[in-house]
């Protein structure tokens, strides 16, 4: 064999393999999964007491700030009243006084700052009073639709007992795995198709690829994001994601 017939067999050896993986490197990766929401909360009170008012029910939707749940609050609201009015009169006490150091000079210095720190101090337990009172409040940490609500009106309150579930929907995640080394073939932000059993096809990006391999299975984790503004999938349903 010469050795230009040698070069020229070399030569075809190597742009078959470039074609060949060129070829596997076109062939979409797809990763099996399933979807669920961006946010989804179970909400509770640090506070324990009665249950006295339900604003919402399960299914309705709620913005951000909106009182889903209310305890009982009569103490707190009357500590409220308490508390302001001695902040009111505290603050006359060192208004009166300020003006007569300022313009008498008959006022202590001492009498001045004991005067202004009685009022700063029923300031501060005022506003403590205020913060007890919204702590019987279940409100919603984020814009979303009620799931569930675990306990109703007049039921008793434990700390931290679960009281309703909130999830967001308006985005949702696709979460799947796949093997540790084809996960170095994705990237962040990368273009995705997500099919969602029935048939539905949305677009979306690689939010997060697992910077570590589980050692039982070999998978990686990875997850994309989506837009499901029209709430036309709901979270909990198996799909397939592609990647070009």
């Amino acid at each position: 064999m010469t050795l230009k017939r040698f070069h020229t067999i070399i030569i075809s050896l190597a742009a078959i393999c470039a074609a060949n993986f060129s070829a596997q490197a076109a062939e979409p990766i797809e990763i099996s999964g399933i979807t669920e929401p961006f946010m989804d909360v179970t909400l509770g009170l640090a506070d324990a007491g009665i249950i006295h008012e339900q604003f919402f029910k399960e299914g309705d939707a709620v913005k951000k700030g909106d009182v889903i749940l209310e305890l009982d609050k009569n103490l707190e609201t009357l500590e409220i009243v308490r508390r302001k009015a001695v902040m009111d009169q505290n603050k006359m006490v060192y208004d009166s006084t300020l003006t007569l150091s300022q313009n008498t000079k008959s006022v202590s210095k001492e009498d001045l700052s004991k005067a202004e720190a009685e009022y700063n101090v029923s300031v501060a337990e005022y506003g403590i009073a205020v913060q007890q009172l919204a702590n019987r409040q279940l409100t919603a940490p984020f814009s979303g639709s009620i799931t569930e609500i675990l306990l109703r009106p007049g039921a008793p309150v434990a700390p931290y007992q679960p009281l309703a579930r909130l999830v967001d929907t308006s985005r949702c995640y696709f979460t799947g795995h796949i093997e540790g080394v084809a996960a170095a073939n994705l990237q962040l932000d990368e273009p995705v198709k997500i099919e969602v059993d029935g048939g539905q096809t949305v677009s979306g990006k690689i939010y997060f690829i697992s910077p570590t391999v589980d050692a039982a299975s070999g998978l990686v984790k990875v997850k994309a994001i989506f837009e499901n503004a029209d709430g036309k999938i709901r979270p909990g349903l198996a799909a397939k994601m592609s990647v070009k």
